[in-house]
């Protein structure tokens, strides 16, 4: 039963999240959170960062240990990471058949351009949800997500750089 309720509500997840993995965490927390209890906030925002260091996409890497975490082996990471690909899978087949034969058309053209802001909209989201009181529960993360940001934004430094700073910054403020 469990790995029925896994694929089902990845397969939603996989089929109604637009935008990549980022836009989906909205959606992931409010199943696999709230709706069917399978982890805590902190577990979840835990799985999110582990997740983000991986390689490959968030939104499969959260499917494969959230499948993992939620039946205890390695059948569930399978069926959730299975469950959030088909639809795009699918979709994708499915428009590039239609987008080959009307690219050009001024109703598609519009689509595109409508569906930018919400995508924008779903990951701000995602960010808003990350930043909960659990998440930042004292200064010095304050501190370090302030320092992250302005080194991100104005000083232009290396993602990869930024995570191995915030690993050191971990290892000597906790």
């Amino acid at each position: 039963m469990i790995y029925f309720q896994l694929f089902w509500t990845y397969l939603k997840i996989g089929l109604f999240s637009f935008g990549g993995g980022y836009a989906m965490l909205s959606l992931i927390q409010s199943e696999v959170v709230e709706k069917h209890a399978w982890l805590t906030s902190g577990e979840f925002t835990d799985i999110v960062a582990i997740s983000q260091m991986t390689p490959g996409p968030i939104g499969i890497n959260s499917a494969t240990y959230i499948g993992y975490a939620v039946t205890g082996n390695v059948l569930g990471s399978v069926v959730a990471t299975f469950a959030v690909c088909l639809p795009s899978f699918i979709i994708v087949l499915l428009i590039v058949r239609a987008y080959t034969k009307f690219r050009d058309n001024q109703y598609v053209e519009g689509a595109f351009s409508v569906l930018r802001p919400v995508v924008v909209g779903l990951i701000a989201s995602a960010a808003l949800m990350l930043m909960n009181k659990e998440n930042f529960i004292d200064y010095k993360s304050i501190i370090i997500f302030a320092v992250a940001f302005i080194l991100i934004k104005f000083f232009k430094i290396h993602p990869i750089l930024m995570i191995v700073l915030a690993g050191i910054s971990g290892l000597f403020l906790y």
